[in-house]
């Protein structure tokens, strides 16, 4: 494979990715529960999964955004009631993130809102399809990611 039809197949793999990762966006966004953004149910379903608490830096590291971005996105699910910040026991300049019993309910309500969207994808493009893309999937994100 040449160096220009290389790059032309990476400029086309980057360019799908980057597209369908707005178009995901944007349909999620029209049909995640009033007032709930991307950010917010992301952070909420990652709690959920995780089972405890984690700090805000922990919560960057895993969107792989800044300690600002994430601190602005946990003030507004605190103030929504969807999670609990305290102090860190054993350090007090640092600070754990729970979800709540609302926040639970929140992600559950969202989950059942973009269920039927997700499924069809999956439904339309074959489980078998779905299974062959996401070890590419992970493979490319493990790539780019910051150990990559």
């Amino acid at each position: 494979m040449t160096d220009q039809t290389r790059t032309s197949l990476a400029v086309a793999l980057f360019s799908e990715v980057l597209t369908n990762d707005q178009l995901i966006r944007n349909q999620l966004t029209r049909i995640l529960p009033k007032g709930m953004e991307v950010s917010h149910f992301s952070v909420l379903n990652h709690l959920a999964r995780a089972g405890d608490e984690k700090s805000p830096a922990q919560l960057a590291k895993s969107f792989h955004v800044t300690r600002g971005a994430i601190t602005n996105t946990l003030s507004k699910l605190e103030w929504a009631g969807y999670i609990h910040v305290r102090p860190d026991w054993d350090d007090a300049r640092r600070k754990r993130v729970s979800i709540s019993p609302a926040g639970r309910e929140a992600r559950e309500e969202a989950l059942a809102a973009i269920a039927p969207l997700i499924s069809g994808v999956v439904e339309e493009l074959g489980e078998d399809r779905v299974r062959a893309i996401l070890p590419v999937l992970r493979s490319l994100r493990a790539r780019l990611g910051p150990e990559g």
